[in-house]
């Protein structure tokens, strides 16, 4: 059941929302140019590895991984407050990589670190929203956010689903979380550069 859902609400949400898609394509080409997508190696359920698909927020070139904002586009900094570049994950969803509802996905080489408690995570698909977003997003320190990731997969139901769904609209258009203290990246801890983003 929790695959039908997956299948029908993403393809419900990329239909509904091509007309925003496609504007969002075209407003990243016109203001810098470059690839409208930004696609990276992710870690899915049991530590499998798949790409996933975003919107291109940040310029090109070198940049400190600690502070993403720094390097935001202008219309890359309204994508990431609204979570408009999440998006063209819904075809991660379709493809059955990711679920509407789940931990947010790591990196691989951050996979190879985790410990047994963090694995857990990995026992799901890893998904768009979830109940670590609903709960401070970004704002949340790493160990806060496995605890709720690993208590969502060992109490994990539809009707849980159903209320990270339903609540997510609310934690979007309050913008809780979009960043960290001063612009940083509150996932990633000073000694250790490698911890996996959203």
């Amino acid at each position: 059941m929790k695959r039908l859902m997956d299948i029908v609400g993403a393809a419900g949400l990329l239909l509904g929302s091509s007309p925003l898609l496609a504007l969002t394509a075209l407003a990243i080409w016109l203001e810098d140019g470059g690839p409208v997508f930004f696609t990276q190696m992710r870690a899915g359920k049991n530590g499998d590895p798949f790409r996933i698909v975003k919107f291109r927020t940040l310029e090109t070139g070198p940049k400190d991984p600690t502070r993403p904002s720094d390097h935001a586009t202008r219309i890359g900094t309204f994508l990431r407050r609204w979570a408009i570049d999440e998006l063209p994950q819904l075809w991660n969803v379709l493809c059955g990589e990711m679920s509407l509802v789940g931990p947010r996905p790591p990196l691989p080489s951050q996979v190879e670190k985790y410990s047994s408690q963090e694995r857990r995570r990995l026992k799901v698909r890893p998904g768009l929203t979830g109940w670590a977003q609903i709960h401070g997003r970004n704002a949340l320190p790493w160990s806060d956010r496995i605890a709720l990731d690993v208590w969502y997969v060992q109490n994990r139901s539809l009707t849980l689903d159903l209320r990270i769904l339903l609540r997510t609209p609310a934690v979007l258009l309050s913008h809780t979380g979009v960043s960290g203290p001063n612009g940083r990246n509150p996932r990633l801890r000073p000694s250790d550069s490698n911890r996996p983003s959203s």
